[in-house]
């Protein structure tokens, strides 16, 4: 079936579902690369007039990628519920931008349209969305998550507490995740992405990130970043693991470049939900995506970069899990080219995932050699806080050494809390109060004696790589 609209007397012929997805985006230099972008300003409004006029219902049983067998798709018909999509049936494209916007469109009414809507839905009304539009509708929605914190509640703003080191040192990974609960980070996870996939050194960074969660007692999880394989093995032999991480995409063939299948992921949600770690919930997964990374395993099948992202987000969804971040810049400005891009695509990631019913975060970050800076970063996080993300990754000094990118840094989650009016998740709020880091109003303080002197901690400290 071909789309059309006329516009300045010129009529644009969009031949199918995918290629009027692909034109109606706004600019990004990964859909310039992958040869699917528009061909300018003109038509790329010629198709998001022609996509806003589309019926929702277009999408029901549409499988835009056309590939026969492709799990993810199978995935998102099974799980498309009939009785949840009928409030928003009978609209278009545009007509349900204006309901998300309408006042009577609170959080329990969006909320409650997560099994009837399809990743390419949310992924279209996305692209007809303002930057402001994309802000307030995210914000109405929340999506709590918990394992030993409670993630997602209004006016939080949890952090992952990213202690990276380049050789997977011991000493180095405890002294920077002091170095991130000193600012108070860390209350969605202390995470570590390891330099190497070993078991061996799995079980040593979950073990280490364990005990110094028991030294202190702190109420949050922790997490190895290592395949899932890894942690599955690692979970045999009996490894103190909280969540089980894993990078997704949204077709079959880029989670086939990631090692992964859903039979594999559901398998590694039951052993971890069979060790009962959790205390106040049982959401134990991780999953993180980004913009590009089905293009750039080339199993994006002519589908625009955006679009295959939301359907990360049902690979996502399937596992109920804790945590969900897009890392919006890390692969590079191939896909995403300068800070507009980016900023753009973070509020999109998560404004997709949370109509889709996924506690969102967002890794605010960029590589050295894409054209945005800091500045761009900084709006970007602001932007996001005013759209309720779930949680931020914080790293030392905004410089992750070992995946050599930027980042936001302890210092910038602190600027977000205190100037915006944010909480942690009350769990860890009520522990940094308790053990003297921050003054009854919730505002930092330098570190207690009993956090400095703990001898655990300064055991930890003393150990060797």
């Amino acid at each position: 079936m071909s789309y059309v609209t006329t516009l300045e007397q010129t009529r644009f012929v969009f031949p199918d579902l995918r290629t009027l997805l692909a034109k109606a985006t706004p600019l990004r230099s990964g859909d310039v690369l992958a040869g699917v972008a528009a061909d300018g300003p003109v038509e790329r409004l010629a198709a998001q007039m022609a996509l806003a006029d589309l019926p929702l219902a277009a999408f029901v049983g549409a499988d835009v990628p056309g590939v026969e067998g492709d799990e993810v798709s199978e995935l998102i018909a099974a799980r498309h519920d009939p009785a949840a999509f009928a409030p928003v049936a009978s609209l278009t494209v545009g007509e349900f931008r204006e309901w998300l916007l309408a006042p009577e469109a609170d959080a329990a009414a969006i909320g409650a349209l997560k099994w009837g809507l399809t990743p390419e839905m949310v992924a279209a009304v996305s692209k007809i969305c303002r930057m402001q539009d994309l802000v307030s509708i995210a914000a109405k929605v929340r999506v709590l998550s918990a394992f030993r914190s409670t993630i997602g509640l209004p006016g939080r703003l949890a952090t992952r507490n990213q202690p990276n080191h380049p050789t997977d040192d011991t000493r180095g990974i405890a002294a920077s995740a002091l170095d991130g609960l000193l600012m108070g980070t860390g209350d969605a996870v202390i995470g570590v992405n390891p330099a190497t996939d070993s078991v061996e050194d799995y079980i040593r960074i979950v073990t280490l990130l364990d005990d110094l969660r028991l030294a202190l007692e702190i109420p949050t999880q922790s997490c190895c970043l290592g395949h899932v394989t890894t942690a599955m093995a690692a979970m045999d032999k009996g490894a103190p693991v909280d969540l089980v991480f894993q990078s997704v995409a949204g077709s079959q063939k880029a989670n086939d470049e990631f090692g992964v299948t859903l039979a594999m992921l559901a398998e590694a949600q039951e052993a971890a939900l069979a060790l009962g770690r959790g205390t106040v919930g049982t959401n134990a997964m991780y999953f993180e995506t980004g913009q590009g990374s089905a293009l750039s395993a080339e199993a994006h099948y002519g589908v625009d970069q955006q679009t295959m992202e939301a359907r990360a987000y049902a690979v996502a969804r399937e596992f109920d899990p804790l945590l969900v971040n897009t890392v919006v810049g890390f692969i590079g400005p191939e896909y995403l080219f300068n800070g507009k891009q980016i900023l753009r695509a973070g509020l999109e990631d998560h404004f997709c995932g949370k109509l889709l019913g996924l506690p969102m975060g967002v890794d605010v970050c960029y590589t050295n050699h894409v054209e945005a800076d800091q500045d761009d970063m900084d709006t970007l996080m602001i932007t996001l806080c005013a759209a309720g993300v779930n949680f931020v990754i914080t790293v030392p000094g905004s410089d992750d050494v070992m995946l050599n990118y930027q980042s936001l840094s302890f210092h910038d989650a602190v600027f977000a809390r205190e100037t915006l009016g944010l909480k942690p998740a009350p769990e860890f709020e009520d522990w940094l109060k308790r053990i003297g880091l921050t003054d009854a109003e919730g505002r930092l303080q330098d570190a207690p004696p009993a956090l400095a002197g703990n001898a655990a901690v300064t055991g930890l400290l003393e150990l060797s790589a």
